[in-house]
């Protein structure tokens, strides 16, 4: 069993570090002592409500909190644990959520739920998974949820819920000594979702300064400052994925994990431009559809603040769509395999910002024009890239003029921005 470590005896219950009048958040921190959750007497609530601020300084390595596993929710805890495991061979579904969202309804609307504090803290195709696995199988219960209670309103919005809150449980650090095991060895189980109450309440910045271990312990990774907000990592996330998911961006520059796509279709499209005659489109025809055989229809390429993300597969399209006929032909023969010297380091550092000035000069020209493409489809394509660029590197240094848009042309600005300055970086360096 788990045992959680006393951080710093402290006087009083928690919410005294907190000295919030939100009935809610007083229930939950009370909550938390019950429970054993121990939390910093270092750290306070922020202003906003959620959020940690740190009230004195923090050296690298000090503990924040640490959470006992007698409070994650998840499908093992929640009291219909022994009924969804006796079941789950009809809650599966393509989410992987059925099994907690199921916790998650019971849990919320149960008045003697062992989480309710927690729960009252806050509250394609969801509705297809709702009317296919969720009320069936509810119906089949009648005596835990209520079609009418437990409608498809409600489970939207606990998977909002668990899509803005929920972990994935860390790994232990002593798995990774598994890792080159045979491959015949039984897959490890995946980590399912789980409810981890106080770590949810952080909020995420690319350079986070505190991470969760397995040990469920929020750890301090770097020292921070008195009066300094604490945060955690959602992941290597996007500016567009953080706002797709959590409704949030970074300010530009500040997200170390931003992208930007180069539609495949864009290196085609540069590529028939060029096409003189009924063979040359011919050619042009046969090495796109063995690019899209190999790479399976692949969508786009992924480039970051640093270079290419999908650099094997990258190096694989402008390969064989730059061929010459008599290299195609050959490629062919061989039915696509060819020695090749590349290790994948290789390919990594030739599509780094640092290698991607030295590529040959059929691959540049193709990169080149396939971003400029992409770049001209944020905004108007018969205006000079450059022109517009500027314009916009003009407004995101008007700090008044930012300040006057609304929120979601703020966060429109920030994605578009930071993703416009990743494609003219690609082209400059491929000029």
């Amino acid at each position: 069993p788990y045992q959680y470590t006393t951080f710093y005896p402290y006087a009083g219950p928690l919410f005294g570090q907190f000295g919030s009048r939100d009935r809610s958040v007083i229930d939950f921190l009370q909550w938390c002592d019950r429970v054993g959750l121990v939390l910093s007497t270092k750290v306070s609530q922020t202003v906003a409500g959620y959020g940690m601020l740190a009230k004195d300084h923090i050296p690298e390595g000090e503990l924040l909190f640490t959470v006992p596993r007698s409070a994650l929710l998840h499908q093992g805890t929640t009291k219909i644990s022994a009924l969804l495991e006796g079941e789950k061979s009809c809650l599966e579904s393509e989410s992987g959520w059925v099994p907690l969202l199921l916790s998650l309804l019971y849990e919320y609307t149960s008045p003697l739920s062992h989480w309710k504090p927690y729960l009252s803290l806050d509250l394609a195709n969801i509705q297809q998974e709702y009317s296919d696995v969720v009320l069936p199988f509810i119906t089949k219960h009648l005596h835990l949820w209520d079609p009418n209670t437990h409608t498809l309103e409600l489970y939207i919005q606990l998977v909002a819920f668990v899509m803005a809150y929920s972990f994935q449980e860390p790994r232990d650090e002593s798995d990774n000594e598994d890792d080159n095991d045979d491959e015949e060895e039984e897959e490890k189980p995946l980590n399912l979702p789980m409810m981890v109450p106080m770590a949810d309440m952080l909020n995420h910045v690319s350079n986070h300064n505190a991470n969760l271990e397995f040990t469920l312990k929020m750890v301090a990774i770097r020292p921070i400052a008195k009066g300094e907000e604490v945060f955690n990592t959602y992941g290597q996330m996007a500016n567009w994925q953080l706002l797709h998911m959590y409704g949030f961006t970074e300010p530009y520059a500040s997200n170390s994990n931003d992208t930007a796509d180069v539609p495949i279709r864009h290196f085609y499209e540069v590529l028939t431009q060029g096409i003189q005659s009924d063979l040359e489109q011919q050619l042009l025809k046969k090495k796109w559809e063995t690019v899209n055989e190999i790479l399976q229809e692949k969508a786009a390429f992924v480039f970051g603040k640093h270079g290419c993300l999908t650099d094997t597969e990258l190096h694989t399209a402008l390969k064989i769509l730059c061929m010459s006929k008599e290299e195609f032909s050959e490629f062919e023969d061989n039915e696509g395999w060819e020695e090749d010297d590349e290790d994948e380091e290789t390919i990594s550092q030739a599509f780094s910002n640092d290698g991607l000035p030295e590529l040959n000069a059929s691959w540049k020209r193709l990169l080149h024009e396939a971003a400029r493409l992409t770049l001209k489809s944020y905004g108007d394509r018969e205006e000079e890239v450059e022109v517009w660029m500027d314009r916009d590197r003009r407004l995101m240094e008007d700090k008044a003029g930012v300040a006057g848009l609304s929120s979601r042309q703020q966060n429109a600005l920030q994605v578009c921005y930071g993703q416009k300055k990743i494609l003219y970086k690609l082209m400059e360096l491929t000029k």
